[in-house]
């Protein structure tokens, strides 16, 4: 394995006697694409200040290629870290056109190598014709890209980006939060990012750190948080589900009110320990001849799937996402069936 890049040992953060972040540790290798996901007030952005060195930390450490760059006795200046920074109001220079934008961290090179970078840099993020433009002429997500380049232009060790798709509409993230992982990664880069939205973190990570009550409550990848979360904050937290009311019956089988389910997981609790089973919407499918019968009590077009939720002749609920193609009227009563791998279950 290669050397880390990044490593958080401990880390807490304070803001006065209140504790912002507390034990957090991880490690980042050189490509790793990382975010640092969670609900407000978490301690996410106060990780990423703190590994800028824009935060001082309490306790712990934080070694950066190698060196302590922040302990509880000292912090090293954040222009002596060799990050670039994206910041989620773009932090654009409104007088500067776009070249001077870009070029501002490497101002004191010469003007041919400032034209040479900047036309490098505009020309990975796709925006090779803007150089003279200013900021107001662009577009949400063309100062975005330009945040972008001007990060990159310093050639940096890491890539810090706080919520940097957050002031965009929905379709305008989604499709840059995956340009810019494929910028990224064609770099050979190294990037943490912050975000609320656990589309973004999908759609850019490698890794996720799902923060809560300050502290890291699951570091995996995406499939892992959503198929294998490790307490029940992550299952409500990453995607969609009801939990459902059962029994254990064997270490990998579950009793409930919709049949006996089991899967991939096996749990050391005790036969009839009392559990409650997560069932997502992709668990779901139609089947009209099924004896298992739910009634529709809500429904929302997505296009290519039509979102429900379903209440179960036995009181329970569930959610489900079916092709739009089976389009199920309000009251309707429907059959279903099940379609479980992965067994998710905690104990009531």
């Amino acid at each position: 394995m290669s050397v880390r890049l990044l490593e958080l040992k401990n880390i807490e953060c304070r803001y006065g006697s209140t504790i912002a972040v507390k034990d957090l540790s991880f490690r980042v290798y050189p490509g790793d694409l990382i975010c640092l996901l969670g609900p407000s007030g978490c301690g996410k952005s106060t990780v990423l200040r703190a590994i800028a060195g824009l935060e001082p930390i309490y306790n712990g450490q934080i070694i950066l290629d190698q060196k302590i760059v922040s302990s509880a006795s000292t912090t090293l200046a954040p222009e002596k870290r060799g990050l670039g920074m994206v910041f989620q109001d773009y932090a654009l220079f409104p007088h500067m056109n776009i070249e001077k934008n870009v070029c501002f961290g490497v101002r004191h090179l010469s003007a041919k190598e400032q034209k040479r970078l900047c036309d490098e840099m505009l020309g990975i993020v796709g925006l090779g014709d803007y150089r003279q433009r200013y900021p107001h002429e662009l577009s949400g997500g063309q100062q975005q890209r330009v945040a972008l380049a001007r990060a990159l232009i310093v050639k940096p060790k890491l890539i810090l980006m706080d919520e940097p798709f957050s002031n965009l509409d929905i379709d305008l993230r989604e499709r840059l939060s995956l340009e810019v992982r494929e910028i990224l990664k064609d770099q050979g880069l190294t990037g943490i990012m912050v975000t609320h939205d656990q589309s973004e973190a999908f759609a850019v990570a490698d890794k996720i750190a799902v923060l809560y009550d300050h502290t890291l409550q699951q570091w995996d990848t995406a499939y892992n948080l959503y198929h294998g979360p490790i307490n029940r904050f992550v299952a409500d937290f990453i995607g969609q589900g009801e939990f459902l009311k059962g029994r254990l019956l064997k270490p990998d089988t579950v009793e409930t009110e919709i049949g006996i389910l089991s899967g991939d997981r096996a749990y050391d609790w005790p036969v009839d320990t009392a559990v409650d089973v997560l069932i997502r919407p992709d668990d779901i499918v139609p089947q009209a001849d099924s004896a298992l019968k739910a009634e529709v009590k809500y429904k929302s077009f997505k296009g290519s799937e039509i979102f429900y939720q379903l209440q179960l002749t036995t009181g329970g609920k569930l959610l489900a996402a079916f092709p739009s193609h089976f389009d199920f009227y309000l009251g309707e009563i429907i059959g279903i069936d099940l379609d479980i791998h992965h067994l998710i279950a905690f104990k009531r």
